[in-house]
């Protein structure tokens, strides 16, 4: 890709006579746009029946787009198999962990593992590749379609023959596998592979290591197929970038895993714009897409102009939303901003779904807004060597979240969401990038690294964040971490497992609190914040109590412990602190103390910094309601309208500066 930020949309023509599609174009250049996605669902027009093709529709399309100079970032059509298919083959369906085999008349109705659906599957991605692969506006390949969003598992005997085999190759044993799974428990064990199923419907909870490792092994089969397209693909045309797009902080695939095997990474974002964080829940997004390959460039691939049609009740963002959301993007490090769709849909379920052209065509005022985001974006010099910088780091991995939510805990109402969203929110008002990270990835270039229930630990983790700590990094380390290993088998002793060296104390029992109570928290100096859900029943070791709880049962108990080790710090927050407690423990680390505070300045003001060899960018958007004025350092040059800037900057609501100064000058 190159330095230019993208613009554009999925564009589905086949849904509208020829004589719509000049008018398109024609369009399309007015807006700015570079950059359409074709062909996602349009396996039922490629190959109308079996073995019979149909691309001369798709050879005029590319040609019109190209002659325009808008490239394509060619999709095959994997996604949702056409009716020829699943009638003649009706096993291709999947099935769900109750038997029921689900029926054709929606999209991606197929199970992944299904040798017929994947034998089809290659021969058109195979004979897309032949017919237009070499098209020059072909700039970008896109596979498939958000991966498992509405089939994240099958239950089907084709899921369980290859579930026998994943576990083969993993554990070379079935007595291995019972170990792992503790199949000692309610007598599970099995004396071969054969009697092994996938975790369909049972009497009551079903094995926690079975459970996680179909997970895993969920993933790998997507994982499986993707790769099988990639290389029909990259075979012919190695030169051209691949994609898929993921969907931000979806549970069942892990997208680590998932990025090292692209090189762009995408994602598809419909955050409600009637939440009230919405700002902080497009950053965490866009953040978490950013870290999971930091060596490759990422791009918004769908997001809504107005609305979507899917919740209960679909409020459109106010004017300005849509461009301070598009520009969150572009702050956290986007090469490109696009939407679905180009055009409304007059047919189909997703005909409510706004689009970058709406029924009501260039009448409607989000026509206006898209036009002008995209003929601004244009206008914008080039940010691609402009990376985003950050000293702290978020801890995360799939396979603790797959785990952490399973059934048959203490308290099946922790959810790995809001405590992300917990320890990242103080950070995001203030100002504060974070990057997220595995647990088992280096983390020498971070300040401090914030592990949020990190129920599921390897050792290999464990030992990773205490070399961090002992090489002198700050750790916060949140309650219910440490508790099982892969197998999700509990480290006995006092909780914590691989991390207790560096807690500062033991973890004897936990205590969720009831719904809604709340329990005082007081500090060394006396003051008081409260706390709330959950409290671990702590023993105090060599760490230096802050804080203990001040009421319920559990007063007396350490509730924020710090300890030193080697050259750094942890804190252990044995309870969710509220703001107040929460920014005390923030307030002690280095590496936050002394970042700016733009609630000072002004509450609802995001700031980003991108840093490039040449100039660095600080974006500012004003998320509030009321306009804000904010102290800059002086001299910037203001990109978006082109001015030179003083010691001050004002903003109105929804509104966006783009700061650049010498990258020389934040050096001094």
């Amino acid at each position: 890709m190159n330095r230019r930020i993208h613009y554009g949309g999925d564009y589905n023509p086949e849904q509208w006579p020829r004589a719509i599609w000049r008018e398109d174009v024609r369009l399309m250049k007015e807006a700015g746009v570079d950059l359409v996605t074709v062909g996602v669902f349009s396996w039922a027009e490629l190959e109308p029946t079996e073995g019979t093709y149909d691309f001369g529709w798709l050879h005029e399309v590319l040609d019109l787009l190209g002659e325009a100079g808008i490239g394509v970032d060619l999709a095959t059509p994997t996604t949702a198999p056409p009716p020829w298919l699943t009638t003649r083959y009706p096993d291709v369906l999947p099935v769900d962990s109750k038997g029921t085999r689900y029926s054709h008349g929606s999209r991606q109705q197929f199970c992944v593992c299904n040798p017929t659906y994947r034998m089809f599957a290659k021969q058109v991605v195979a004979r897309l590749v032949s017919e237009v692969g070499g098209h020059p506006a072909v700039e970008m390949w896109h596979i498939n379609n958000e991966y498992a969003c509405h089939v994240p598992y099958c239950y089907c005997d084709h899921h369980a023959a290859a579930f026998r085999a994943w576990l083969a190759s993993r554990y070379g044993s079935i007595e291995e596998v019972n170990e792992a799974w503790g199949t000692v428990f309610w007598s599970q064990r099995y004396s071969e592979l054969a009697e092994v199923l996938p975790p369909r419907l049972t009497p009551s909870f079903s094995n926690p290591g079975q459970e996680l490792d179909y997970c895993q092994f969920s993933n790998d089969a997507f994982l499986d197929e993707l790769l099988e397209e990639r290389e029909i693909l990259k075979a012919s045309r190695p030169d051209i970038p691949v994609t898929t797009n993921f969907v931000g902080f979806y549970k069942p695939l892990d997208y680590f895993a998932w990025s090292r095997e692209l090189d762009v990474v995408s994602t598809d974002n419909y955050v409600d714009p009637a939440d009230p964080e919405w700002a902080m829940q497009n950053a965490i997004h866009y953040d978490l897409v950013r870290s999971v390959n930091k060596a490759v460039p990422w791009v918004v691939m769908e997001q809504t102009s107005s609305r979507v049609y899917w919740r209960e009740h679909n409020v459109p963002k106010r004017p300005g939303q849509m461009r301070a959301m598009s520009y969150q993007a572009v702050a956290r490090g986007a090469s490109g901003v696009l939407f679905f769709q180009w055009r409304a849909s007059r047919v189909g379920a997703e005909r409510f779904h706004s689009a970058m052209l709406s029924h009501s065509g260039e009448a409607s005022p989000v026509w206006a807004e898209i036009r002008d985001l995209g003929r601004e974006l244009a206008l914008l010099e080039p940010l691609g060597q402009a990376r985003v910088a950050a000293r702290v780091a978020v801890a995360f991995s799939w396979q603790n979240w797959w785990a952490l939510e399973a059934p048959a805990k203490p308290a099946n109402d922790l959810v790995l969401s809001e405590q992300l969203a917990w320890l990242y929110r103080p950070l995001f008002r203030s100002g504060t990038t974070v990057d997220f990270c595995r647990p088992d990835e280096p983390l020498g270039g971070y300040e401090v690294v914030l592990v949020p229930s990190l129920y599921r630990v390897t050792r290999e983790e464990g030992a990773n964040l205490v070399s961090f700590v002992h090489q002198g990094g700050d750790a916060v380390i949140s309650f219910w971490s440490g508790i099982v290993d892969e197998h999700e088998t509990v480290y006995v002793g006092p909780y914590g497992g691989p991390l207790r060296p560096i807690m500062g104390c033991d973890v004897l029992e936990v205590a969720p609190l009831l719904a809604g109570a709340v329990v005082e928290v007081e500090w060394e100096d006396g003051t008081k914040t409260t706390a709330g859900f959950w409290a671990d029943v702590v023993a105090e070791t060599d760490g230096h109590v802050l804080a203990r709880i001040a009421s319920g049962p559990w007063a007396g108990r350490p509730a924020v412990i710090e300890n030193r080790v080697g050259s750094g710090r942890t804190y252990y927050l044995a309870t969710r602190l509220d703001p107040a407690g929460l920014a005390r423990v923030y307030s002690r680390l280095p590496a936050l103390a002394g970042e700016p505070s733009l609630e000072r300045a002004g509450d609802g003001v995001e700031r980003v910094v991108r840093t490039g060899p040449e100039h660095t960018y600080e974006f500012l958007i004003n998320h509030a309601p009321e306009d804000r004025e904010l102290e800059i350092a002086p001299g910037g040059i203001e990109l978006l309208a082109r001015v030179e800037l003083g010691d001050r900057v004002k903003l109105p609501p929804t509104g966006v500066a783009i700061v650049r100064r010498p990258t020389s000058e934040l050096a001094r």
